[in-house]
């Protein structure tokens, strides 16, 4: 059974970036703890129908749009379908993101640090812009950010991800302040790395090395970003903003 402030049945949640993965994973938990829950994607329909299919075979509420979260026409378009079909967003967890190369500053281009910026400043930008009039209207609303331990690492070389992360955690400190007074909260989660997907072909001594330095000793699981996200998202956490939660075994403890 869930607790009442836990408990949020009834609530529309948005999730950017939901076909696999953490989102996926995200998804999923929100729709457990009672949300109807828009699950957006932007390229791979085989995962996202996939996934959908999983998510109705659970018993659990929501739909599929398809939508590139970084572009303002489709942005609109996203959130008049989940609108039309679910009812307005009252929950938006911007996860949302691209590819995520680790090489030296001479390698990239100023085209892929835009890059970065979109899915990270942009895209949350846009929807919160977008579903902002009903949130202040019933004086309610929940924004998440999934950020990254890497900008309180450093993490190198990575500099296009550690900038843009970093803007995402700033916008989120300042969005906080500016919200507070309509009961809107704005707080992030920074997983460290969680194996997914995307990292089947990374070098297991890679992954071992990462492994190593975890001070809990193991990976996490997406299921535990998930948790993080419900109770952001739920009224248990309804006097908590601007906080940017690690989900990451220990990772930045000094």
């Amino acid at each position: 059974m869930i607790t009442p402030d836990f408990n949020i049945h009834g609530r529309v949640a948005l999730v950017t970036g939901a076909s696999k993965g953490l989102g996926k994973a995200m998804a999923f938990g929100l729709a457990r703890a009672g949300a109807k829950v828009a699950i957006n994607y932007a390229n791979s329909r085989e995962h996202a129908d996939r996934t959908f299919r999983e998510f109705r075979d659970a018993g659990l509420h929501g739909m599929l749009v398809r939508a590139d979260a970084t572009d303002e026409s489709e942005v609109a378009r996203m959130c008049s379908e989940i609108e039309a079909e679910l009812g307005p967003v009252d929950i938006a967890v911007f996860n949302a993101t691209g590819p995520q190369p680790l090489k030296p500053i001479e390698d990239y281009d100023w085209a892929f640090y835009q890059e970065m910026y979109d899915f990270f400043v942009k895209s949350p930008f846009l929807v919160t812009r977008r579903v902002l009039p009903h949130m202040k209207k019933q004086r309610w609303g929940r924004i998440i950010n999934i950020t990254s331990e890497v900008f309180r690492r450093g993490t190198h070389p990575f500099s296009a991800y550690v900038a843009a992360k970093g803007a995402q955690t700033g916008w989120t400190r300042a969005m906080a302040g500016e919200l507070a007074p309509w009961g809107i909260t704005v707080n992030a989660v920074a997983p460290g790395w969680i194996p997914v997907e995307r990292h089947a072909n990374d070098p297991e001594e890679m992954k071992e090395g990462y492994r190593k330095l975890i001070p809990m000793g193991h990976f996490g699981i997406p299921s535990d970003v998930a948790g993080a996200v419900a109770f952001l998202a739920s009224d248990a956490a309804r006097f908590i903003t601007a906080a940017d939660i690690p989900v990451n075994g220990g990772m930045t403890v000094t």
